[in-house]
């Protein structure tokens, strides 16, 4: 059965810059999360997906059609991009109803007004684009990727601009577009944005996919992953000798105030660091992750998915 979309053995590069190596997965109804840092390959990925570019190695397919070569794709297909493309002299109406209308949609007008009605924008339908905050525009273009009632969305960034409430509010958004027999591609730098919209997630690293599976499955790989923290605490002596003593512990360095601790298995220093504190009476002030930003979670990563073979 052909997949609603099919990236088989891809490859991109630009001159010397290679964006994506050897790129495999197929995505079914429902949301699939594509998490990567900036730089990591994530917008080629949709640029080969909408029949922007065409890979310079492997093959792409959307509902069973190379985007690049077969235009009729697109009737079916909804994209907001990573960026702005949108006139700002027009109204958020008018803006969805040309596009709606330019993709052949029998009532462009009330297709407009339902999906600025999906997105939560009506009560600014006939505003100009101009005076909109980042978040309302990211909205704007949200409505005009489903006013032609789209299969398949490719969502690069949607939620870059809003504020938390909107970010909640589009969660459910996403979430709700994949129960509905869509396919939803959605990507994102932010781990835990990716888990609350999706029932899948595809880790990029520098242009290789590292390691797939349900958001469950790659927090369990993260937990198991080595990891350093640093715990501020009144005894810092005393709980570096019950840490060291402790299995999978590769070191302990004390410094003012604290400790810093690098182990094999984050989960399990996250359950015994508590207890022994606890049992020896010490007290901790504060536990921080070291380096735990998003390159350094996808270098670990990268790590584990070698390791495992892939």
């Amino acid at each position: 059965m052909t997949a609603a979309l099919e990236v088989d053995a891809v490859s991109k590069w630009f001159g010397d810059t290679v964006a994506l190596s050897d790129v495999s997965f197929r995505s079914e109804p429902g949301v699939t999360g594509l998490l990567g840092h900036n730089g990591a390959g994530k917008s080629t990925l949709f640029d080969l997906l909408a029949g922007f570019t065409a890979p310079s190695q492997g093959t792409v397919r959307v509902l069973g059609l190379d985007p690049r070569a077969e235009p009729a794709v697109h009737a079916r297909l909804g994209l907001v991009p990573d960026g702005d493309g949108l006139w700002p002299f027009l109204t958020a109406q008018q803006t969805v109803a040309f596009l709606a209308r330019h993709r052949g949609v029998r009532d462009p007008e009330g297709a407009a007004r339902a999906a600025l009605r999906t997105v939560g924008m009506e009560g600014a339908a006939d505003r100009r684009v101009a005076g909109f905050s980042k978040g309302m525009r990211q909205r704007v273009r949200l409505a005009q990727a489903l006013a032609h009632d789209p299969e398949v969305l490719l969502l690069d960034e949607p939620l870059n601009g809003l504020d938390p409430a909107q970010r909640r509010a589009d969660v459910e958004l996403v979430r709700r577009l994949g129960s509905q027999g869509r396919t939803v591609l959605v990507s994102s730098h932010i781990l835990g944005e990716v888990e609350r919209m999706a029932d899948r997630v595809l880790v990029v690293v520098n242009g290789r996919l590292v390691a797939e599976g349900t958001p469950e499955g790659v927090q369990e790989l993260l937990a198991q992953s080595a990891r350093t923290v640093r715990v501020e605490t009144d005894e810092p002596r005393r709980l570096a000798g019950l840490l060291l003593a402790e299995p999978r512990t590769g070191s302990v360095t004390l410094e003012e105030g604290g400790l810093v601790v690098q182990t094999e298995d984050g989960r399990r220093l996250a359950v015994r660091l508590p207890q022994l504190a606890r049992e020896a009476g010490v007290h901790l002030r504060r536990v921080v992750p070291v380096g735990e930003d998003l390159e350094s979670v996808f270098t670990r990563l990268t790590a584990s998915a070698r390791g495992a073979g892939r």
